[in-house]
């Protein structure tokens, strides 16, 4: 794996470095393939801009939501008897993997922050035991859980198919039900068959040989951060009571329960207030609230950086009439039934490029769901071979993982062994299911 750990760690640029060039490619494509000249581009362009904001937000949310209920006592404690759980190395490995993976499932900010919590854990605890355990692959088998976050209940590419109002409902002329994504039985049998596959995978690339295992010789385990502030004025002692917190996240269940009842529907904005919900029950006053928060804002600005950019992207793309171009070169190429596995490889390859699975619907998605039309493939196997592919290459792709990275101590090229090892297993599977699911 040396060649490639040498071009990630030294030759693939910041993603926002992406972002712009990608911004130069398509500006050139429009210019070439379409009529439109340099002026009807920079203005598509520069209109494209603030055409995403609220999906931008929502995006946002669910990442800072998501890593600030990380981080909430209750869950910090679950981890730690969590990390009691494995008894032999093989095991935690597998174990770590199989509870990132549900909590990607949930909320991709969750899981990836619970990757990497846990491996510290299981180390720590493992050591105390007197486990050899090979922390990189501890960390590796953390983030490999993100293999199947974009099946689950946060995965950006359905649940903007299901958002009313959404530029992909307004493409498809109404709202793709998650019945037909995330919720199809073929999607859950899929997350299910990728988990087992996976896990099994890891099991048997796991070190066997003591001169392979690179141990955590320290406890790395973070500590409870201290949350309390000084409690002098009447202001401060509202500030320090449960009650603002609970009653505000009652108030959102009470909301969620009749928006439920009433036939709503799952979208973007119902899953970022049932992620609000639970960090105000769990939390024990404003003070933690606001020192959670801004522990986990420092990684959301990124986001909003790129966002507007993959706006601009579409806003050429839609302006120029580019997007009909590409859309008719795929139908030159794909047939019904390979339509979905190559627009699951495509959507692999362009990841590198666009790593928000938010990001990348906007830039591909309009593109693939044209296509799709045209070959009368049904739209759900466009939505999630973005989906799938999305979630596929960022094993390699070392935008998300720096978090966890950074989290755990580590370099990319400490844990890519293993996570490619997951990229081949979980391929096998997305690719088959697309490829069953299109005929």
């Amino acid at each position: 794996m040396r060649p490639v750990n040498t071009v990630v760690e030294r030759f693939i640029p910041s993603a926002l470095v992406f972002a712009v060039a990608l911004t130069a490619v398509v500006a050139v494509l429009a210019l070439v393939l379409t009529d439109a000249g340099p002026r009807e581009v920079v203005v598509g362009w520069g209109d494209g801009l603030a055409g995403l904001l609220a999906f931008i937000t929502q995006m946002a949310l669910i990442l800072l939501l998501g890593h600030t209920l990380a981080h909430t006592g209750p869950v910090r404690r679950l981890l730690r008897a969590l990390g009691s759980v494995p008894s032999t190395p093989a095991v935690a490995y597998v174990f770590v993997f199989v509870v990132a993976a549900v909590a990607s499932l949930v909320t991709w900010g969750l899981g990836l922050v619970v990757g990497a919590l846990l491996a510290k854990e299981v180390a720590a605890q493992g050591r105390e035991k007197g486990m050899r355990l090979h922390f990189p692959m501890l960390v590796a088998a953390g983030f490999s859980g993100f293999v199947v976050w974009h099946m689950g209940y946060s995965g950006s590419a359905p649940l903007t198919a299901a958002t009313p109002d959404s530029f992909v409902s307004e493409q498809l002329g109404s709202p793709l039900p998650l019945s037909e994504t995330t919720f199809a039985g073929w999607n859950i049998l899929a997350a299910v068959l990728v988990v087992l596959v996976v896990a099994g995978a890891l099991w048997l690339v796991s070190p066997r040989q003591a001169d392979r295992v690179v141990q955590l010789e320290v406890d790395a385990r973070e500590q409870d951060p201290d949350l309390d502030e000084e409690v002098v004025t009447p202001a401060d002692r509202v500030d320090a009571s449960r009650v603002p917190t609970l009653a505000l996240g009652l108030l959102l269940v009470a909301y969620l329960v009749l928006h439920f009842a009433d036939g709503g529907s799952l979208t973007l904005d119902v899953v970022n207030w049932t992620f609000l919900a639970l960090v105000l029950l769990l939390v024990r006053h404003p003070f933690e609230l606001i020192a959670l928060t801004k522990n986990a804002a420092s990684n959301v600005g990124e986001i909003l950086l790129q966002f507007p950019l993959y706006a601009g992207i579409l806003g050429i793309m839609t302006s120029s009439g580019l997007i009909q171009v590409l859309s008719d070169t795929i139908t030159d190429v794909a047939s019904p039934r390979t339509f979905g596995v190559l627009a699951f490889l495509s959507a692999g390859v362009v990841n590198f490029f666009v790593p928000s699975g938010g990001g990348q619907l906007a830039v591909q998605g309009p593109v693939l769901l044209d296509a799709a039309h045209q070959l009368g493939v049904d739209p759900s196997v466009a939505v999630m071979a973005v989906a799938y592919g999305d979630q596929w290459t960022n094993m390699v792709q070392p935008f998300w993982a720096l978090p966890l990275l950074a989290i755990a101590g580590l370099k990319m090229r400490d844990i890519l062994g293993y996570t490619t090892v997951t990229l081949l297993a979980s391929g096998v599977v997305l690719a088959g299911t697309l490829l069953v699911v299109s005929g």
